[in-house]
């Protein structure tokens, strides 16, 4: 009867949303391939409401985090224009830096590239009552490293059978380990690409990299079909985030993420404001301070 009871409960999390496993694709196809009926164009104003109350969620979350001790690793891999960055900083806008870390890894130095390919990333991971957000990860050498030449077959070979076992060890040390991938269409891809060509505040966006890759879209497909083959596994899935919207994008990722920590609301005192002190003698100066136009 227990059991019966606990298969009930886990359908739901406490805040009524689905359970993980649900939350990703149950076929082979990626989010953006499904034959889905598309929905009307999310307001602004929508999207700000729901995203305000997800933000508090994240904030609980920190809070639990720290009380606890816990410590949370998010990967974050897809293709070019797929909105990671947006979805990261939606979700470390509202949230201590100092908790909440981002790491995005630029290219490795002649140094790094001598050592053990994992040991760069392995200074990054959480302690105590982090939460460590991967903008890219151990990922790029199945990605932009296999796709563009950077590594030898012999090396993603190497890292793809070694990823799981060390993915595991994180896990068995007590790291909450939560991986996505955010897939767009070839044409949304080709949209936003042109747009940070032609946006003076996107052009920075546009690397060498993405012109490089713009040719590849299928080798990057296959290059991803082998990485979730040898590393979605049980212990370690891989939750697939359909970003062709990239408001319903973030706001779905952001509720799957709050979905898969076990935190609760730390209780905390209410705040005793104290009196401000008086004035006394302090009198302002006649200061001839440099003050900011006020042109707006």
């Amino acid at each position: 009867m227990a059991k019966k009871k606990d298969n009930k409960r886990d359908k739901k999390d406490r805040r009524g949303q689905p359970e993980a496993r649900d939350a990703a694709p149950a076929s082979g196809l990626v989010a953006s391939e499904a034959a889905t009926e598309p929905k009307a164009k999310m307001s602004n104003k929508e999207f700000e409401k729901k995203l305000e109350k997800f933000q508090a969620e994240l904030v609980k979350m920190q809070q639990w985090v720290t009380a606890t001790g816990a410590k949370v690793c998010v990967v974050f891999e897809g293709r070019d224009t797929a909105g990671k960055g947006g979805v990261i900083k939606r979700i470390s806008e509202r949230v201590s830096p100092r908790v909440f870390r981002v790491v995005a890894l630029p290219a490795p130095t002649e140094r790094e590239k001598s050592q053990m390919y994992f040991q760069r990333y392995m200074s990054h991971l959480p302690a105590a009552g982090e939460v460590v957000i991967f903008d890219r990860s151990w990922y790029n050498r199945a990605g932009v490293e296999r796709v563009m030449g950077y590594a030898t077959e012999e090396q993603v070979e190497y890292f793809l059978k070694n990823v799981p076992p060390v993915e595991n060890a994180m896990i068995d040390s007590g790291i909450i380990l939560i991986k996505y991938w955010l897939e767009v269409s070839m044409e949304n891809q080709d949209e936003r690409l042109r747009a940070r060509d032609e946006d003076p505040r996107k052009i920075w966006k546009l690397s060498p990299m993405d012109i490089k890759s713009y040719t590849h879209w299928y080798d990057y497909s296959r290059a991803r079909d082998a990485m979730f083959a040898a590393t979605d596994t049980p212990k370690s899935p891989w939750y697939v985030v359909d970003a062709n919207d990239k408001r319903r994008a973030r706001l779905n990722c952001i509720a799957h993420l709050l979905s898969l920590v076990p935190y609760e609301e730390v209780p905390r005192e209410p705040i005793k404001w104290p009196k401000r002190q008086g004035k006394g003698d302090y009198v302002e100066p006649d200061y001839p301070y440099r003050m900011v136009p006020a042109i707006y």
